[in-house]
Parts: structure tokens; C-alpha cells; sequence
């Protein structure tokens, strides 16, 4: 272990700040046949909701230049299986604390599938996804307001004795405006971002590719978008950033966390390459000292002037 690599998210300790982002990494265990993940900061389970989905129709991926698209619709077993069944499977693979995404479609439904997660060892933080459609307000995604954004988190926070970081999606007009509601209503900090929206067209039939028509658009291409309101939310608020967006390298990392992440996510690059995350753990300490850089918390909103 590398101790200039290691970074804290509250009271949850990394020894490095690489982890694998919800939906590209499943469980853990798929993984930890290829390598030791235990080498891994952290990981971010499957967005888990309160009851079992199936997601959406298929077709639910379609490839872009720089990128992919996805509309899976948060397939996953429900909390009380995953309580069950995943994290004791789980368990047998992977030491250290994980982070539990959570999604859902109400208040009432992000509150209690956090009251549940609460009571597990396992799970050293919980990442809020607030890019779900609230229902009870037209379909209009909890993170694109700020007073949804707050509700969601303030019942969160109620319920759970665990760090709380609520995930945001780059689709808000005002991302920092959203992230200050957040850590206004008790976020202990902040996820981001989630994919942007977009679509494809198939030239031969003259209809979406997906299904859904339009999906989570992830991969390289979306780096500088990422890198941009990581940076604006580390200047509008107070409490730690976990970063993400089309991460695919340690340079990336480096980038990411000159921008104000302390702690940074892999996604889309693990279904390129699944070694990614390992490669980019030992890569780390070379970019760091072609840079000069002794410990890399502290280069955590480097960028930033004055």
C-alpha cells in the first residue's frame, strides 16, 4: 500500500481514491474473478431501489464516438436481496467498506431503502442517486430541483447514521446551485456527474436505437463536461466531491482532482477494459511524480485560483 495515494471521505478511509462506478462494476464479485478488488478504494454497488426492477426494454445500449449510451433502468434484485443475498456473497471477496448507490421514484422510497442499508456493516457510505424521475411530480428528475434535491436529502439523513453523498445529474440548469441545496440540507457530500442525456438513430430503420429512445450517455467524451461542474461545485460548496465522467486514465485522475474531487469514480472504461481500475492504481504513483506531486490529497482543487 502507497501511503501518498490514500484519501478520506468523511470517516470512510480510502487507500487510494480510485473507485469503480455504480452499474459498471455489478456487485463486486463478476470482478474479483479477474483480480484481488480489495486493491480498489472503494466500489460503488448497482443502483439498488427499494423493490426488484427489470429495468427497460431492450435494445438498451447503443455505441457512440467517445462513448456509449445506456437505458437499463436501474435493473436490480430490490434492497432486501441484495441485504440478503449480494453483500454476504459479497463479503467473501472484498474487505472493505463499499458504497451503496440508491435509487428511487419518491421520497419515501430513498428514505427507507436507506433506513435498510443503514443497519449494514458492509456499506461505509451511501451515494443518492437523484437522477430518478420523481413520480408524485411529473417525471421531473429530483436533481434537477433544488428543493426536490433537499427534500430527497433531508429524509435521507433522517434515517441513516452514514455518511450521505448525493449523486447529481449534469442535466440541472444550475449544477452548483443544486449541490449547495444539497449541502444546505445535510449532504456530507457530493457525487458527480451522472451521465448526460442522449440518443442515437438508426440510419436503416429511421428510429431511436434504444428502446427507451433516449438514454445515460458515459465515456471520454463527456471528460471536459465532468471535469467543468466538478469544478464549479468544489467553489459553491464545503463538503468533499466524489468525481466522475469519462475518467478512463491516472492523467484523468489527476485532472479530476485539480478540479476539486477528492476521491474519483471510474465508469464506462470498466466495459471497455475491466482491468482498468488496476492499471490505473499503479500507474498513479509515476503520473505523481512526473508532476511533482508528493501526496495526492494534496492536489484536491488545485486548479483553483486564490
Amino acid at each position: 500500500m502507497d501511503n501518498r495515494l490514500s484519501v478520506d471521505l468523511c470517516s470512510l478511509h480510502l487507500d487510494n481514491p480510485i473507485i469503480p462506478a455504480s452499474g459498471t462494476f455489478g456487485y463486486g464479485y463478476e470482478f474479483a474473478e479477474l483480480y484481488d478488488i480489495n486493491m480498489l478504494g472503494s466500489f460503488s454497488f448497482k443502483g439498488t431501489t427499494l423493490e426488484p426492477r427489470f429495468g427497460n426494454r431492450t435494445p438498451r445500449i447503443a455505441e457512440t464516438p467517445s462513448g456509449m449510451l445506456n437505458s437499463i433502468g436501474l435493473q436490480n434484485p430490490g434492497v432486501h436481496a441484495v441485504i440478503e443475498n449480494e453483500l454476504p456473497k459479497l463479503e467473501k471477496y472484498f474487505q472493505k467498506k463499499v458504497i451503496a448507490n440508491i435509487g428511487g421514484f419518491s421520497v419515501e422510497e430513498y428514505a427507507r431503502t436507506a433506513e435498510l442499508l443503514d443497519n449494514c456493516e458492509q456499506v461505509g457510505l451511501l451515494e443518492i442517486n437523484i437522477s430518478c424521475p420523481n413520480v408524485h411530480n411529473g417525471g421531473m428528475a429530483f436533481g434537477t430541483d433544488c428543493a426536490a434535491a433537499a427534500e430527497v436529502t433531508r429524509a435521507v439523513k433522517a434515517v441513516t447514521t452514514k455518511p450521505v453523498f448525493m449523486k447529481l445529474s449534469p442535466n440541472a440548469a444550475d449544477i452548483a446551485s443544486i449541490a449547495r441545496a444539497c449541502e444546505e440540507a445535510g449532504a456530507d457530500g457530493i457525487s458527480l456527474i451522472n451521465t448526460l442525456l442522449g440518443m442515437r438513430i438508426d440510419l436503416k430503420t429511421k428510429k431511436p436505437i434504444l428502446a427507451n429512445r433516449m438514454g445515460g450517455f458515459s465515456g471520454p467524451a463527456i471528460l471536459p463536461v465532468a471535469l467543468r461542474m466538478v469544478y464549479q461545485v468544489y467553489e459553491a460548496v464545503s463538503i468533499p466531491i466524489i468525481g466522475m465522467g469519462g475518467v478512463s486514465s491516472a492523467n484523468d485522475v489527476i485532472e479530476m482532482m485539480l478540479a476539486g474531487a477528492t476521491a474519483v469514480e471510474i465508469g464506462a472504461a470498466n466495459l471497455v477494459d475491466p482491468y482498468i481500475c488496476p492499471k490505473i492504481i499503479a500507474e498513479l504513483p509515476a503520473v505523481m511524480e512526473k508532476y511533482g506531486i508528493d501526496s495526492i490529497k494534496d492536489i484536491i482543487g488545485g486548479a483553483h485560483i486564490g
